[in-house]
């Protein structure tokens, strides 16, 4: 279960939450609204490491090794 970084479409609080795959809709602690996934930030694995040779795009990865 990777941990991406987001940003909410309304409030442009930005954070970071663990999910359990990259479809997995998002929304904001603070307002409730959906949020978008930035992909600029670094990518984790569930271990806290960072993921390595990780696109970020979890459709085309065999996994966080």
């Amino acid at each position: 279960m990777p941990i991406f970084e987001y940003k909410c479409t309304a409030c442009k609080k930005e954070f970071e939450e663990l999910v359990k795959s990259c479809d997995e809709e998002v929304f904001c602690p603070d307002c409730g609204k959906k949020a978008e996934r930035e992909w600029s930030g670094k990518v984790y694995s569930s271990t806290g490491k960072p993921a390595a040779h990780c696109s970020g795009n979890c459709k085309t990865c065999p996994g966080c090794h």
